[in-house]
C-alpha cells in the first residue's frame, strides 16, 4: 500500500513540534528557585489566552470549569467534542505551550485520549481521579490508567495527575489533618511512579504543603491558591512547584464585567 509522503512529512513535523513544546513545558517545572513557582494562568478562550501570553507567561493551563462556564455548561457537563474544540482554539491563538484540563478523560481509552489532546494542539494534560458520581477512583486503578496514558504519549505530553482527596477523600480529619495528608500523599506517590510529571492535590491548604513533602511527595507539585493564601513566593517555599487557578481568573474577570455592566445600566437609566 502506498503512503502519501506529504502527509507523512506533515505528521512527522507536527509530532516533532509537539515534542519540542512538551519538553519546554516539562523543563519549566524543574530547577526553579524555591520562591519562584511556575505560575500558569487559565485561559477560557482565545482572547484571554492571548492576553496572558502578551503579559509574559511562558505557558498556559486551560481550566475545564472555566471553559464549561463560557460554553454554558455546569462544571463536569461539557461534551468532550466541545471541550477539545475549545482547547484547540486556545492553543491556536498562542505560541506558548498549553496544557489542557480534560477532567477524568471522558471515558476515552488512553490511545484516543492522547490522540485527541495532541490533535487539539495541547502538550500537557490534567487528569483527575474522581469517577462518575463524584467518588474517588481506586488509586491503583488510576495509577494503572495514568501509566497507559504515559506509555501512549511518551514524552509528547506533560501529565499533571490531580489528587482529589481534599474534595472527596475518605481520610480522617480535614484541612491539613494527618489522615487527609497521608491519603493524598499515597495517591501522589503512586501517580508519580506511574509516570505523572506533576501531582496536584487540589484544594489542599497551604499548611499541608510541607507535610505532603514530609510524607514523601517528591517532584513537581501543583497548588491551587485561594483568597487569603500566602504569596506565590511563600507557597513555593512551602513546597509548591506550580500554581494554577481553575476557573478563578474567569470569576475575577466576570466580577469586573459585572461592574462595567452595572455602570452602563446606570448611565442608560435601566439599572435594576
Amino acid at each position: 500500500m502506498s503512503t502519501d509522503p506529504t502527509a507523512a512529512t506533515a505528521t512527522s513535523t507536527a509530532a516533532a513540534t509537539a515534542g519540542t513544546a512538551a519538553a519546554t513545558l516539562r523543563a519549566l517545572h524543574h530547577d526553579r528557585p524555591a520562591d519562584r513557582p511556575l505560575v500558569l494562568p487559565g485561559p477560557w478562550d482565545a482572547f484571554s489566552a492571548r492576553a496572558f501570553e502578551e503579559a509574559g507567561f511562558p505557558a498556559l493551563a486551560t481550566p475545564s470549569a472555566g471553559i464549561a462556564a463560557v460554553l454554558g455548561y455546569a462544571d463536569g457537563q461539557t461534551p468532550p467534542d466541545e471541550m477539545f474544540a475549545a482547547v484547540a482554539r486556545i492553543a491556536r491563538a498562542v505560541s506558548v505551550p498549553v496544557t489542557a484540563d480534560v477532567e477524568a478523560g471522558y471515558g476515552l481509552s488512553a490511545k484516543e485520549l492522547v490522540a485527541r489532546v495532541l490533535e487539539a494542539g495541547a502538550v500537557g494534560v490534567n487528569l483527575e481521579d474522581t469517577a462518575p458520581g463524584r467518588v474517588l477512583r481506586d488509586p491503583r486503578e488510576q495509577a494503572d490508567w495514568l501509566a497507559e496514558v504515559r506509555e501512549e504519549a511518551g514524552p509528547a505530553l506533560v501529565i499533571n495527575a490531580r489528587v482529589d482527596t481534599y474534595l472527596h477523600g475518605s481520610g480522617s480529619g480535614s484541612g491539613s489533618g494527618s489522615g487527609r495528608v497521608a491519603e493524598a500523599a499515597e495517591r501522589a506517590r503512586l501517580y508519580a511512579a506511574a509516570g505523572a510529571d506533576c501531582v496536584y492535590p487540589i484544594k489542599a491548604p497551604a499548611a499541608a504543603l510541607p507535610r505532603l513533602r514530609e510524607a514523601g511527595v517528591e517532584g513537581p507539585l501543583n497548588f491551587l491558591p485561594l483568597p487569603g493564601d500566602p504569596s506565590f513566593a511563600e507557597l513555593g517555599r512551602l513546597g509548591a512547584t506550580r500554581i494554577t487557578f481553575g476557573p478563578g481568573l474567569l470569576h475575577r474577570s466576570l466580577a469586573g464585567l459585572g461592574e462595567l455592566a452595572r455602570g452602563l445600566a446606570a448611565d442608560a437609566g435601566t439599572a435594576a
